[in-house]
């Protein structure tokens, strides 16, 4: 225990009561207890060898500290243990109490697949290595057919192929086998097929895959070709300037043209509207203002509208008047429905055929729509925000035709040709070629490239030149 501090008197209690015992020091005993546990966990100085308790420095004073890389520290720290595992290392050297004690060593749950593989004790595991070894010789070949095949074209990519041609029973000429029924057939006889978008299914465009170009466009034609060819391209280009003077004469020419004069005069016309009101007005008030000076009465307040009178109470001969009209008002109406009532009955034949006109213009209508919207499905869709346009129809003029191949003039493009086809099939979508503007970017002579002229150093030499000149002088002077 602990000795007591000099000078200080040990305090005593009473400890008649079981709860007196609490206010007893009892931390010289904790400490010696445990300074006991851990001499058995790692051990007294005495039983430890001078190796375990001192370090022989054997590094140099002046030793410079050396600096570790990134995957140095990294590879130092891979071969320490895994701070994780520290609390489950034993520390401790408190030998067991139990000497002798049964290890049992268990057992591991499930089959050990290397020890079947490496020592196989059983037929089936003797079976089970030589279907391994099949497999693996099966692969091999699939791998080294799979590098030695080629590739055969002979395919047409473009040809529409039902799967249930390649499945015998499944397309029969009654109908009985769905669309719906066949996938499930051939889903469970091993050829499952991935199921597609309905629009796979039919043609979303009558666009032909391939159009071969015009008669009219080779780099010799015949007459008649190459003249169809050229009124199919005026008849176009008719349809456009017709479409550009109507476009002029709905917007441009609505509004007749002005000179400049005459527009701000409009223009002062329109903002000075309603001024001219108000200053006759002021003047109208100024002249009353001068008749009766001393009035008193205009400059009192006075509403904008004129008060209204309220009428006086109606008579019974008046409102009995009044009744007698709206009764006779109410006859002369029902009596006009009856006439109109007599009339329609009479002319309920032509009601009919009207009604007939009526309902065969909604039919013509209603086919129209049948027929434009029928029409739009084969179109080409606008899968992008630019909508596709039929391109310019390369035309060579009679005077450019060569009749050979030397001196013919280039019009149209094959690979342009195929990009406005694809746009137009809808499988691409249709762009616009976009070009940027460059920035204006501010330039700045350099010193050296401008030309000579006087700058400020300039003129401090020429001050200092003309002060050393004048002292010279006036020192000769002196002199």
């Amino acid at each position: 225990m602990t000795a007591m501090e000099p000078g200080t008197k040990k305090k005593r209690i009473s400890k008649k009561n079981k709860s007196a015992w609490r206010k007893t020091d009892i931390q010289d005993v904790e400490q010696f207890l445990e300074d006991q546990r851990q001499e058995e966990r790692i051990g007294t100085f005495t039983e430890k060898q001078d190796e375990d308790l001192f370090v022989l420095d054997s590094t140099p004073l002046k030793a410079k500290p050396t600096v570790l890389s990134i995957k140095q520290k990294r590879k130092l720290n891979a071969k320490k243990p895994m701070r994780t595992f520290q609390p489950m290392e034993n520390t401790s050297k408190v030998q067991d109490p139990i000497v002798k004690r049964n290890h049992v060593k268990q057992k591991k749950n499930g089959r050990n697949i290397e020890m079947e593989v490496c020592n196989p004790t059983k037929p089936r595991h003797r079976q089970a290595n030589s279907d391994r070894g099949q497999y693996y010789v099966k692969m091999e070949q699939r791998l080294a057919d799979k590098k030695s095949k080629k590739t055969n074209f002979d395919n047409d990519i473009w040809q529409d192929v039902d799967f249930r041609d390649k499945i015998p029973g499944l397309k029969d000429e009654k109908g009985w086998i769905s669309r719906d029924l066949a996938l499930h057939i051939a889903g469970n006889v091993g050829k499952k097929l991935v199921k597609t978008h309905a629009s796979m299914h039919h043609k979303t465009i009558k666009g032909k895959k391939f159009v071969p170009p015009h008669p009219g466009m080779s780099y010799n034609p015949a007459l008649e070709a190459h003249k169809q060819l050229l009124s199919e391209v005026v008849e176009r280009e008719e349809g456009i300037i017709k479409k550009e003077q109507h476009l002029k004469r709905v917007t441009t020419s609505m509004f007749s043209k002005v000179t400049p004069e005459q527009r701000d005069e409009r223009r002062l016309m329109e903002l000075s509207e309603g001024m001219d009101e108000d200053a006759d007005a002021k003047e109208e008030e100024s002249e009353q203002e001068e008749d009766d000076p001393n009035d008193s009465s205009d400059k009192a307040y006075r509403t904008i509208n004129a008060a209204v009178e309220r009428d006086s109470k109606k008579s019974k001969q008046a409102r009995r008047k009044e009744l007698k009209q709206k009764e006779l008002q109410r006859k002369t109406e029902l009596k006009k429905k009856l006439k109109q009532q007599t009339a329609d009955l009479i002319r309920i034949k032509s009601i009919r055929h009207e009604l007939d006109d009526e309902a065969e213009d909604l039919n013509d209508l209603k086919k129209r729509r049948k027929q434009r919207a029928e029409k739009k499905k084969f179109e080409p869709k606008r899968l992008g925000r630019h909508k596709f346009e039929e391109p310019d129809v390369d035309v060579n003029m009679p005077e450019d035709l060569a009749g050979n191949l030397r001196n013919v003039k280039p019009e149209s493009n094959l690979l342009k040709d195929r990009f406005h086809l694809l746009q137009k099939n809808n499988m691409l979508p249709t762009t616009v070629a976009v070009t940027r503007k460059k920035a204006k970017v501010k330039r700045f002579e350099r010193n050296s490239h401008k030309d000579p002229g006087t700058s400020y150093q300039d003129l401090a030499d020429r001050r200092r030149a003309a002060a050393k000149a004048a002292k010279q002088t006036q020192d000769t002077i002196q002199i």
